[in-house]
């Protein structure tokens, strides 16, 4: 990718932009802003997680942990997002291409999440091959790694 195929980025993105770029909605659009992005290398995105989310109600009652799957969906959707970025513009009329996430590897949970916890997402694309992507994603609270783990993600055909 060329540096003149790349689009501008102004930041921070907030979710009105987010949904632009995702096909995700409330209650499974789970990336509330992108902070930092280095166009086809990095992103850094957050979630600020509310006792409000509709998962705490059955995980767990009394104890509210925001299950490990939407964890991984969240650092698959920064990913996505990352993508959408580094992509050249759309052609007026155009249909956003649609990534679907096709393999995890190495996840790994370190620490429960709860509400009041600021997830921030850190994204790195390793390597593209034809159709598909290869990234490393990690979810940090206060700094500290939560969560980690190695996304292929492919183009819808």
């Amino acid at each position: 990718m060329t540096v003149e195929q790349l689009i501008s980025v102004d930041l921070p993105i907030d979710a009105d932009r987010i949904m632009q770029m995702l096909p995700h909605r409330y209650p499974f659009l789970l990336v509330d802003r992108v902070v930092a992005c280095e166009q086809g290398k990095s992103l850094r995105a957050l979630k600020n997680v509310t006792i409000n989310e509709p998962f705490f109600q059955g995980h767990f009652p009394g104890h509210p942990v925001m299950p490990g799957v939407l964890i991984i969906e969240a650092m698959a959707q920064a990913a996505g997002l990352l993508t959408q970025l580094s992509s050249p513009p759309r052609a007026e009329g155009e249909a956003q291409a649609i990534f679907y996430l096709v393999k995890v590897d190495k996840a790994r949970f370190s620490r429960i999440v709860v509400p009041g916890d600021q997830l921030v997402f850190e994204v790195e694309l390793q390597r593209t091959l034809r159709n598909m992507a290869l990234y490393a994603c990690s979810a940090l609270v206060d700094g500290k790694e939560v969560a980690s783990a190695e996304m292929l993600c492919a183009r819808k055909a």
